[in-house]
């Protein structure tokens, strides 16, 4: 049951988790060369289309705590400090995505005031947040339970 769970665990991850990475980090970039050229409808559908998959692949990256605190449970690691960290910094991660990277994309879409290079760097802390928690996932410090 374990290989089960940790196999949902980090499939999910690469699908939801994986694609949000991507396109929050593509939308930046795009935002800024709208802003050059409003009237580029190209970029306006992009951004739509980024921000929509940021916003579908996060809901369905609620999956990836489910699975992964299941996986825990099956290890017997709920209490290990690798694993409180990751899920801190899966919590915060969270928090950056729903607060501060979709609202600052949805501000954007909109045409409301809005700054790209702030998004850009909320994004970078997303991502490195997220890059943080797959690194803890594999290194797994302290951990007894083998690499």
């Amino acid at each position: 049951m374990t290989k089960f769970l940790l196999a949902v665990h980090v499939l999910a991850a690469i699908v939801a988790v994986g694609p949000v990475t991507v396109a929050a980090s593509m939308f930046p970039p795009v935002a800024r060369r709208m802003a050059a050229d409003p009237k580029d409808a190209g970029s306006t559908g992009t951004l739509r289309l980024l921000h929509r998959i940021c916003r579908v692949y996060a809901l369905v990256g609620v999956v990836v705590p489910v699975f992964g605190f299941a996986t825990a449970s099956e290890m017997g690691v709920l209490g290990s400090a690798w694993l409180i960290v990751s899920i801190a910094l899966t919590a915060l991660a969270a928090v950056v995505l729903a607060a501060l990277v979709l609202p600052a994309q949805s501000a954007l879409v909109e045409g409301r005031d809005a700054n790209p290079a702030r998004l850009a760097m909320v994004t970078g802390v997303f991502n490195l947040l997220w890059a943080t928690v797959t690194v803890l996932m594999i290194v797994r410090p302290g951990s007894t339970t083998g690499a």
